[in-house]
């Protein structure tokens, strides 16, 4: 069972939401747009594809983490150091 097994549907809906502001934005350079009207809208199909990682990050540490962490030893220290990572690759982002 993954952590977010309790968020799947909202999950879901978030990235098919974020998949039509992509083929939004994929249509506004078909049209033409000006550019800072685009950017604006890659900004926030950013911001929301920040927002499902974090939704993602905080139910790995809450489920995967901490039951792993609950076993103790090298499953958790595997299960910190990946979630450092994906820290790691979020912040970097």
């Amino acid at each position: 069972m993954n952590g977010y097994d309790g968020n799947k549907d909202d999950l879901q809906k978030r990235l098919r939401r974020i998949e039509g502001q992509v083929r939004g934005i994929a249509r506004m350079v078909d049209e033409d747009k000006y550019c800072i009207d685009i950017l604006t809208q890659v900004s926030a199909a950013t911001k929301a594809l920040e927002t499902v990682a974090l939704s993602l990050l905080s139910d790995h540490l809450s489920h995967c983490v901490a039951e792993a962490s609950a076993e103790g030893g090298q499953v958790a220290a595997e299960k910190i150091r990946e979630a450092n990572d994906a820290i790691a690759r979020l912040v970097r982002s």
